[in-house]
């Protein structure tokens, strides 16, 4: 092994949604010796390339970790789309900047972690958002993360013709999904400024910040394992074999890559460490609570004079089943142009996506190998219980009769993919398994929670469980997947932990 020659009293491993907020903030105490290690490329303030930078391009696979995920009963392995590059997935997403519902985090007092309320977390929520619309009781006006709620006027005549079909079937218009209220439908607030993803590299790790001597960040670092001694974290060996020294070491490597991270550093279920030939250091259940949102895509050719195609992302209904728990909005349908796709039509499309977001079923990671280069295996177990299935098919219903409004019809030329949404539930559900698809929203493989409950990885703050100088901040100890996108969310995780851990 080489050491390398920077000590740092803060190592963070993974420059994602989660990690470069952690780098930007931690980094402000000048006496703080901060490193940031990412497995991606890392290209400044200045150099993203054009296929990271425009919105309206969706997980280019340049910049993508290469996952897959085992599929359902009828549906093959499906890729899950993670980015690899300094910004993580934030680089690659969609853009949506919505935030997990207080009804979300009412759950989490179910796992011993009662100071995470939504009246706990909307301080951060504001401290890392730059919106110039919404109530001020929900919004922030001087964080780093532009956000931007779209007009009508953004929208394209399919998104509003969504938007109206959905009202049309007795849902309330929405204005704000990041203010008071999210039962009803309404277009998406993003974090785009004139075409561009604003990903949290771009706008945490700046000129001005990358300057401060007392950060240091790698791009093009792929971490092994961390290092421990007298039960204590004392660094991470990267896949080179390259040892960082650290007082303290924070996993931001996201869901997979920070669960494969703990799995290789002997923490996890042991009889699976163990058939690895890997020492169990603490039997934790790493791994073991993997959640995402399953959906379903339905795909239609544009009518001729409506082929509008930009922006992608455009609407939203957010609903309950019948079947949610009181107060759970445990569905959505978007609305939204898959710029790229194969079977572009002269016209263009739109993809009315339907997606649980409150799923029951609890998928895993675990290793395929002790090399830190192979891909870990990844098992969703999507619509893995009846209630699922039931909730999903209900969805897809609703999403037909969207398509079928004579607010929304006149848009559509027909339905390209899958061939046909039939109106008998059991062969709908067949189509629905068939055509099952991986929204990339993956929480909860090191969940927070108190010592004493059977799922719990890490603590409220963040600390792996009897072991000391090691935290994990990201998507992963999501203890239960919110019902939105989770990038804001995680950012909220990462800003919360910099102030009530390191007072940044």
């Amino acid at each position: 092994m080489s050491h390398s020659v920077e000590p740092a009293d803060v190592l963070i491993v993974g420059g994602g949604s989660a990690g470069t907020v952690l780098a930007a903030r931690l980094s402000e105490n000048p006496a703080r010796r901060v490193v940031l290690l990412e497995a991606g490329p890392d290209y400044g303030p200045t150099h993203f390339p054009d296929a990271l930078l425009d919105a309206n391009r969706i997980a280019d696979l340049d910049h993508d970790w290469g996952y897959t995920s085992r599929g359902g009963r009828l549906s093959p392995s499906m890729v899950a789309l993670r980015g690899k590059v300094m910004g993580g997935s934030s680089a690659v997403n969609a853009g949506a900047a919505l935030r997990a519902r207080a009804r979300d985090f009412a759950r989490w007092a179910e796992n011993g972690l009662d100071d995470w309320s939504f009246t706990d977390v909307l301080p951060y929520f504001r401290a890392l958002e730059n919106t110039p619309t919404g109530e001020d009781e929900f919004h922030g006006r001087s964080g780093p993360m532009p956000v931007r709620q779209l007009t009508d006027s953004e929208l394209t005549p399919a998104h509003r013709g969504f938007i109206d079909a959905a009202v049309a079937l007795g849902h309330k218009r929405i204005s704000d999904f990041n203010g008071a209220e999210q039962d009803g439908v309404g277009a998406f607030a993003v974090n785009v400024l004139d075409g561009i993803r604003q990903n949290t590299a771009l706008v945490y790790l700046t000129a001005e910040v990358r300057a401060r001597p007392n950060l240091t960040v790698h791009g093009a670092v792929t971490v092994d394992r961390v290092l421990f001694r007298g039960g204590g974290a004392t660094g991470v060996v990267t896949a080179d074999g390259t040892v960082h020294h650290a007082d303290e070491v924070i996993l931001s490597a996201g869901t997979y890559g920070s669960a494969a991270i703990l799995l290789r550093s002997g923490i996890g279920p042991a009889g699976e460490l163990a058939s690895l030939g890997i020492e169990p250091l603490a039997d934790l259940p790493v791994g073991q609570h993997l959640q995402d949102h399953p959906f379903c895509p339905a795909v239609y050719a544009l009518a001729p004079g409506r082929g509008e195609m930009a922006p992608a992302l455009g609407a939203l209904l957010w609903t309950a089943s019948s079947e949610a728990a009181d107060g759970e909005l445990d569905l959505n349908v978007v609305a939204v142009h898959p710029n790229g796709a194969p079977f572009m039509p002269a016209g263009g499309v739109i993809a009315l996506s339907t997606a649980l977001v409150l799923p029951e079923a609890q998928g895993t990671v675990r290793l395929a190998s002790r090399d830190p280069l192979a891909q870990p295996l990844i098992d969703h177990n999507y619509l893995g219980t009846e209630r699922d299935r039931r909730r999903m098919l209900e969805g897809v219903q609703i999403a037909r009769l969207l398509a079928r409004d004579p607010a929304l019809a006149p848009s559509l030329a027909g339905l390209l993919m899958p061939r046909e949404l039939p109106d008998d539930a059991e062969e709908l559900t067949r189509v629905i398994e068939s055509s099952l698809s991986i929204y990339g929203h993956p929480t909860s493989t090191a969940p927070m929670g108190g010592a004493d409950s059977p799922q719990a990885v890490v603590d409220s703050r963040a600390a792996v469980h009897g072991i000391a100088a090691l935290r994990v901040v990201d998507a992963s100890i999501i203890p239960y997947v919110p019902s939105s996108v989770t990038n804001l969310t995680t950012m909220m995780i990462a800003e919360r932990i910099a102030h009530l851990v390191y007072n940044h």
